[in-house]
């Protein structure tokens, strides 16, 4: 039985590999092909009588394991300068400012059509309304720097504020002021701690002589990081802010003296370290979709009334997003109106939404079709790039003549 096991994770592993490799050339993300794939696994072990262990357990694990990694990996291939400065405005506002006005749509929806209450509509709408790093700082891969760049702030910002707004909303039982004073405060004291323990994790990292090295830096992140979430703090702005110091160590050059840092060595540290959560990244990733898609009822997926529902949350998503980027922040629809997919963040969350605040029709049918449909516009947008996108482009700069 054990080398059973063995063979199915590396056959898993490499399966994923190759949906990796294929995804430059075909442009369509390899989370789809995990997710059916995990479906079929599934399916074949019931057909065929084949006993499955019950991992199901190990899904949210491996889920926040992915949160911060891929988190992690894309704030590591962050360079920030006076350059940038706009391009980190549009992101950071087009993140804040979509989650918000989805959130606040699909929630009186929820309310005045559905009636259900202002708590659980506001619950079960955040998940929905978060753009999936997961999924688009892979997919991003091909873009030009400035549209990849703009893709890991806005999907990495995205699932903090996301995090936060839902964790607020779960945790808060006392009047709306009070709660927001205690969020400012938390965030504020987040930033500064998350300063102080980046740049003593980035000196460990330079000064560890022994050849284990990255995987206790790896290790300390998701300890605090887990240490921050039990007392609802915002533990994910711990993981973006580590990765920026790391990657942007040329600012503190003038400010430290090469006798106790060697930049020039620790920026070869730094590749290595890259190297390593990469590679993390990938195996926590693959294993991840694999085992949701295995344990996503297939019934539900297909389910005509929920495909209808996403449909319409889907659309919502990328109109409002084309709006937008069209009218406020002005810039190009293409590639970046088609790169606003749901997928790990919002299952994780919606597997920690409490059973008496989960909405009846909400199940993982119905996050599976949105997280395809998204995932789908996305890549229809990757693979008609070029016919598409300057259409996009052309109507865009007609409309600001």
């Amino acid at each position: 039985m054990t080398y059973y096991i063995l063979i199915a994770l590396c056959v898993i592993i490499i399966f994923s590999y190759i949906f990796e490799l294929s995804a430059k050339y075909t442009k369509i993300p390899g989370v789809i092909l995990l997710i059916i794939t995990g479906m079929l696994i599934n399916s074949l072990s019931s057909n065929f009588s084949i006993k499955v262990p019950d991992l199901s357990g190990l899904l949210p694990i491996m889920g926040v394991l992915g949160l911060i990694l891929i988190v992690l990996e894309g704030s590591l291939d962050l360079t920030i300068n006076s350059s940038k400065k706009k391009l980190i405005a549009n992101s950071v506002t087009s993140s804040i400012v979509l989650l918000a006005v989805f959130v606040t749509l699909l929630t009186l929806v929820l309310v005045y059509v559905y009636e259900f209450t202002w708590k659980q509509s506001l619950i079960n709408s955040i998940p929905l309304g978060i753009i999936s790093s997961a999924v688009a700082i892979p997919s991003a891969t091909g873009l030009l720097n400035r549209d990849r760049e703009f893709v890991i702030y806005e999907s990495s910002i995205s699932d903090i504020v996301g995090i936060l707004a839902f964790d607020f909303i779960i945790a808060n039982s006392t009047s709306i002021g009070k709660g927001l004073l205690g969020f400012v405060i938390d965030f504020v004291a987040t930033i500064i701690i998350s300063v102080l323990f980046s740049s003593a994790l980035a000196f460990i990292l330079h000064k560890i002589k022994h050849h284990v090295k990255y995987i206790i830096i790896t290790t300390a992140i998701i300890l605090v990081y887990s240490l921050a979430k039990l007392i609802h703090m915002p533990s994910l702005l711990v993981v973006l802010i580590f990765g920026l110091v790391m990657n942007n160590n040329h600012l503190f050059k003038n400010k430290i003296s090469t006798k106790f840092i060697d930049f020039q060595s620790f920026n070869s540290e730094l590749t290595s370290f890259k190297h390593i959560t990469g590679e993390f990244t990938f195996i926590i990733r693959s294993f991840f979709f694999i085992m949701f898609g295995f344990y996503t009822n297939i019934i539900d997926v297909l389910d005509l009334d929920s495909f209808i529902f996403a449909s319409l949350v889907t659309l919502a998503i990328f109109v409002l997003r084309g709006i937008f980027m069209k009218s406020i922040i002005k810039i190009p629809l293409n590639p970046l109106l088609f790169f606003a997919p749901r997928g790990l963040i919002t299952i994780l969350l919606f597997l920690n939404i409490p059973e008496d605040m989960l909405l009846p029709s909400m199940n993982k049918g119905l996050i599976t079709q949105i997280i395809f449909l998204s995932i789908l516009i996305m890549t229809f947008g990757n693979v008609f790039l070029g016919k598409v996108g300057i259409n996009l482009d052309k109507n865009f700069q007609e409309s600001n003549e």
